[in-house]
């Protein structure tokens, strides 16, 4: 018999290869898909590869979680891309100016972004490893860049929880405990925020140093790997509508090109799937569209399973479900999509190379004026995602009036800030900043309007035509005001000042707040600002650390007075000048709430508004001494109506009366609307159809009827009450994102923000029959109950993090209402 040489050569050589690298389940000591690998180990398995074959992997630590744990990205090649990583990463990115050279594929795989959807991780170990052994043809023109685990600190809460609760062996009766993760989820991250919806709004240290290295590399393709439901079989592109307009032919079609493909394999092993259902392509922070709209072809695999599957279960049909099929699963789709850009290398380049030029898009670019803290913040943004913006000349700017929803001009100048669509992230600059998105289908999988600058709280037109501008960031500093004065004086409006606030706070520093306009040595202020006596704060070690604090704010502007007799208004000994009193705030957690809405709070707390918390869980509430606290915070939940006992209920009800201050959140409100001590009213429905006759669903339609009930995220106008004390800092309009259709009556004089009978969506889908449950309801009020209040906030200002313009309502809940 003859032997071919080469192929004899060929198999040696693997044979050999394969012999100095382990595979997982050699390294790890068992057999994957028997057990959970923590995140260290799975760290371990990288390292071990980087150390063993350093020509072909590379490995970069890309920062650090907040529970300490590394971040981690595996770029995997030949041998001579690898030796070429920097060159190739460059001249790829030359493609977006235009550059025809790049001739290299490069795919980015994302897993376990939701910590409990756990397989992914496992899947990843099993797909380097054929990568580097039997699927390494595919790395000739390909670099594959592997983020094994954007989650530890979830995905280690999950797997310590299991292994804590698991039966031995496993047990897949679905009843079992093991099947049951409690409130504390490991879906979410440290501060329980979902990483997968925060890939635009950056609020997470995860999420922000993640993107630091994608601008870097902006993949051809990037998938997301997630679980769904036990019952649910494997989800794979194409995408569901609706599609997002600025989505191209080409970023469609590939993703039917790699559908067929991961179909071929799933098919011949019998698998089911589905595709063009559910996981649509138009919220702009997710880990497939954010992609997208960066150039990519982005996409969601969706496997089933999530944090009750465990090792193995039940499903609904009989079948058993086993981590072993699921990291099948999730690993033929990677090595397929591999497969996929190597053989199409070529297009990907050329295509990706035409997303970058010259789009039209109907507004060329988008001007911002108000706040100068709001713009800064928003600065901030635009430079974590390399947007280019630029700063106004002295003019007028035509287009789109986002206030009034009609054509009109607004005055530029120096202090305008300018974005064009003309720039590399063009694209991306007209999804996150265009009015309102174009909407093909209402059936969406998450909220449908998030445009910037109502988010940001800034006046802003969108122009058909360039408007000229200076580039670059805009710096500054206020002299410091001088030491020996009556008095400084600050404004109030914005989260910088809040912080300020805080920080004051925080080290004892008295501070008051004016409840009326006044004016002083020519400054005009508004109710709200800020008031720091000497007399007040007469202690030496005071001033120091005022003084201190004050040089932790260079760009804030603080004015000396030498007066409290003021020009305009209430002098600063006037009653209407109240002193802001620090308070002890406890925030509810467990089972009553969302384990997402809780975390909102929490981080804001922490990272945003930088002023302590304590973390009351609900089943120890029963022994909370709620005399020692002045603020409680009941975030949004589905639980409050069993965890307010007529025991809890009598003593929030009580506290509230003895002075204390309730924050109800969302759901929470229904919870006390009817019950003793809570005057709140849910709205009556007048404008519904229970006398018409009613007509037979016709089923196939259902979903789509519902939908009239529904808001999904929309944007409203709202009007606001700026003389109270909620709402010191806003003017007399609010742009709110509304998430749902709840609805209550305006509060006897203290309604502060609210929306009339005429209120449409300015950006979103609102279903008809919910615009007019939500007719003349309230959005933010305030109730007083004995010496108490309770604070209603019907809408979540802290929504994801990202909505800037309503946090100044939660803060003023703390701290500004007497």
């Amino acid at each position: 018999m003859k032997i071919n040489v080469f192929y004899l050569l060929c198999f040696l050589s693997l044979a050999g290869f394969s012999q100095t690298v382990q595979s997982p389940s050699e390294f790890l000591g068992y057999e994957l898909g028997t057990e959970f690998t923590r995140h260290h180990q799975v760290v371990d398995y990288y390292e071990y590869l980087a150390s063993v074959v350093p020509d072909r992997v590379k490995l970069e630590e890309y920062g650090k979680t907040n529970e300490r744990r590394p971040l981690l990205l595996a770029f995997v090649s030949s041998a001579a891309n690898i030796s070429n990583l920097e060159s190739i990463r460059k001249t790829h990115l030359e493609s977006t100016a235009g550059g025809r050279s790049a001739s290299k594929a490069i795919v980015w795989l994302s897993y376990n972004v939701h910590g409990n959807e756990s397989v992914s991780t496992e899947a990843s170990m099993q797909t380097i490893y054929a990568l580097l052994t039997e699927k390494k043809e595919y790395l000739e023109n390909t670099v594959v860049i592997i983020d094994p685990c954007i989650n530890p600190d979830g995905r280690d809460r999950y797997v310590n929880w299991y292994n804590s609760f698991k039966n031995t062996p496993h047990q897949v009766n679905p009843d079992s405990k093991e099947h049951h993760e409690g409130w504390l989820s490991g879906r979410a991250n440290h501060y329980m925020f979902d990483l997968n919806r925060d890939w635009a709004w950056l609020t997470q240290v995860e999420s922000r140093q993640r993107l630091v290295k994608y601008n870097q590399w902006l993949p051809h393709i990037h998938v997301d790997f997630h679980e769904q439901g036990v019952d649910s079989p494997y989800f794979f592109a194409p995408s569901a509508e609706p599609f997002h307009e600025v989505i191209t032919p080409f970023q469609r079609s590939f993703q039917a090109t790699l559908g067929r493909n991961h179909a071929k394999y799933f098919d011949a092993n019998g698998w089911f799937y589905f595709t063009k259902e559910r996981f649509d392509l138009f919220y702009p922070s997710y880990g497939d569209t954010y992609p997208t709209y960066n150039g990519a072809i982005g996409m969601t695999y969706e496997q089933g399973g999530s944090g009750r599957a465990g090792l193995g279960v039940i499903t609904g049909i009989g079948d058993t479900l086993t981590l072993k099929d699921r990291i099948a699963h999730h690993f033929t789709t990677g090595l397929s999509t591999v497969e996929v850009a190597s053989q199409n290398h070529s297009s990907l380049n050329e295509e990706f190379r035409k997303f970058y030029q010259n789009r039209d898009y109907q507004y060329k670019s988008y001007v911002l004026n108000g706040n100068s803290d709001h713009k800064k913040a928003l600065t901030r943004l635009l430079d974590q995602h390399g947007i280019q913006y630029g700063w106004g000349t002295n003019g007028q700017a035509k287009g789109f009036v986002y206030g009034t929803g009609r054509n009109g001009s607004v005055p530029t100048n120096s202090e305008s800030l300018v974005i064009s669509t003309d720039q590399t992230k063009g694209t991306l600059v007209k999804v996150l900043f265009e009015p309102d998105a174009k909407l093909s289908d209402s059936l969406t999988y998450d909220i449908t309007a998030w445009s910037l600058p109502y988010a940001y709280g800034l006046d802003a037109l969108a122009s058909t035509s360039p408007v000229s501008s200076s580039f670059g960031a805009k710096t500054g500093t206020v002299p410091v005001p001088a030491k020996d004065s009556y008095a400084y004086v600050a404004d109030w409006n914005s989260m910088e000042d809040a912080r300020f606030l805080a920080d004051l706070l925080k080290a004892g520093i008295r501070v008051r707040t004016s409840h009326t306009p006044f004016s002083l040595n020519g400054k005009s202020l508004e109710r709200g600002s800020l008031i720091i006596t000497k007399a007040d704060n007469a202690d030496t070690g005071k001033m120091i650390r005022l003084f201190e604090i004050f040089g932790k704010y260079p760009e804030k502007e603080i004015t000396a007075v030498s007066t409290g007799f003021v020009d305009r208004g209430r002098d600063f000994g006037s009653n209407d000048v109240k002193m802001i009193v620090p308070v002890k705030v406890g925030v509810l957690s467990g089972e009553p709430t969302s384990t997402l809405r809780f975390g909102e709070i929490w981080h804001f707390f922490e990272q945003q508004l930088h002023y302590p918390l304590t973390v009351l869980d609900a089943e120890n509430f029963g022994r909370v001494e709620l005399e020692e606290y002045d603020v409680l915070v009941f975030p949004d939940g589905w639980g409050y109506r069993s965890f307010l006992s007529e025991a809890n209920l009598g003593k929030v009800s009580d506290w509230v009366k003895g002075g204390g201050r309730l924050i109800a959140m969302g759901s929470a409100i229904g919870a006390l609307k009817g019950k003793d001590g809570f005057g709140i009213k849910e709205q009556k429905d007048e404008n519904g159809k229970g006398d018409e006759s009613p007509e037979p669903d016709i089923y196939e339609e259902a979903q789509r009827e519902r939908m009239k009930d529904e808001i999904t995220g929309a944007i409203f106008k709202a009007k606001v009450d700026p003389t109270h004390p909620l709402a010191f800092g806003y003017g007399d309009t609010y742009f709110s994102l509304k998430l749902g259709n709840d609805s209550y009556e305006y509060l006897d004089g203290g309604t502060v923000a609210y929306l009339e009978g005429t209120a449409r969506p300015v950006a979103g889908f609102a279903g008809s029959e919910a615009q007019k449950k939500i007719a003349n309801s309230l959005l933010f009020g305030v109730e007083n109950s004995g010496r108490g209040q309770v604070v209603y906030m019907v809408d979540n200002p802290l929504f994801r993090g990202f909505w800037e313009n309503g946090k100044l309502f939660f803060v003023n809940a703390l701290f500004m209402l007497d």
